[in-house]
């Protein structure tokens, strides 16, 4: 695997894997819905990539290239977990709900759980399409590229996931402000 790279494909590897690596785990975060899957999904990502990096350097687009592999193991991983993963966001879901001291929570924290929650309870390929698009800011055709599908199948993926989302969260959640769409990982 890394042995039969030579020093010079290595070198850029490396170089890859540090420039991307942090964007990478976003990606994951929001996909997966917590840091340890991420962390997980991330490591696998960049294993695949360093196994077939003579043939991911000369790609196109290496980045959407990233994009497919994280995508791919996510869908793997989700098919593997999807109980898992719904149990701990109920857990979640029911200790954000009010404090036993009748404080008002973090409105911030708060709406960032509802959105994971909501992220969750939409199936995958929606879930990448949203955040790809929407957290990632790719266009339509890097999102498509990204995940091996259409233009077509982005926009119409987006529109029925937008759909959800809004259905789930409510009118009263929408915004514009792209400081509610942030959502940190932790470090």
């Amino acid at each position: 695997m890394i042995g039969r790279l030579t020093q010079e494909e290595l070198a850029d590897f490396t170089a890859f894997a540090q420039a991307r690596q942090r964007h990478l785990m976003r990606t994951a975060f929001l996909l997966s819905g917590n840091r340890q899957s991420a962390q997980d999904l991330t490591q696998t990502a960049l294993l695949d990539l360093c196994r077939s990096w003579r043939r991911v350097r000369r790609a196109d687009d290496v980045d959407a290239y990233a994009h497919r592999v994280l995508i791919n193991a996510f869908r793997t991983s989700a098919r593997r977990s999807d109980r898992e993963r719904k149990a701990l966001w109920r857990k979640a879901s029911e200790a954000a709900g009010s404090p036993a001291d009748g404080a008002a929570p973090d409105q911030s924290v708060g709406m960032r759980l509802s959105l994971l929650a909501a992220l969750d309870r939409l199936p995958p390929k929606a879930r990448a399409v949203v955040v790809l698009r929407y957290w990632e800011d790719l266009s339509v055709e890097a999102t498509a590229a990204a995940l091996g599908c259409s233009t077509g199948t982005v926009k119409s993926q987006s529109s029925r996931a937008l759909a959800r989302l809004r259905a789930l969260l409510g009118d009263g959640f929408a915004t514009t402000d792209s400081e509610h769409w942030e959502i940190s990982y932790g470090n």
